[in-house]
């Protein structure tokens, strides 16, 4: 075993959404398109539904976390953007079914001194008012590029260890 492998930290890829509004299920439309991909072993896929303060306990032991999540801005639909927020407020504005869950969860990480490495994938989505299970043509092209983007930050190691 090499050294590289002996340190290997565990990896979660966190998909949040709601599969119900269209475009804002999109975090797990990716994390059923990830689920047929060969990831590494120590990568766990996770869908967190409308995430919230319910998921901390099942968060504890992973570091890195890479959470994938639709984002209504004024970029056009189907943009992905990757982030590394330290803060709550460096969140884009996420949707509103669970963006005060994901902030709070964030904070609550933050106080108990548990806050890993975070890697947020955004993806720009129109409006979200329709209930409708399928993605919008845009947003559906953009999962195979935050598909690649998750395999090269976990299989090729792309995931530095924050400075101190």
């Amino acid at each position: 075993m090499n050294e590289t492998n002996h340190h290997q930290r565990n990896t979660l890829i966190l998909g949040v959404g709601n599969l119900l509004l269209k475009d804002e299920g999109v975090g797990i439309h990716t994390i059923r398109a990830l689920e047929k991909e060969t990831l590494p072993s120590h990568v766990r896929l996770m869908d967190g539904g409308t995430g919230g303060l319910h998921l901390l306990s099942w968060l504890d032991g992973y570091d890195p976390i890479i959470m994938i999540d639709a984002t209504l801005d004024n970029n056009p639909p189907g943009t992905v953007r990757l982030i590394r927020p330290r803060f709550a407020t460096d969140f884009p504005p996420l949707m509103s079914a669970h963006e005060i869950g994901l902030r709070d969860m964030i904070e609550a990480m933050i106080l108990t001194g548990k806050l890993p490495e975070i890697h947020l994938i955004v993806i720009s989505v129109g409006s979200i008012n329709e209930v409708n299970m399928e993605l919008t043509p845009e947003v559906e092209a953009a999962i195979p590029y935050v598909v690649q983007t998750v395999k090269g930050l976990v299989c090729h190691s792309r995931l530095p260890h924050p400075s101190p």
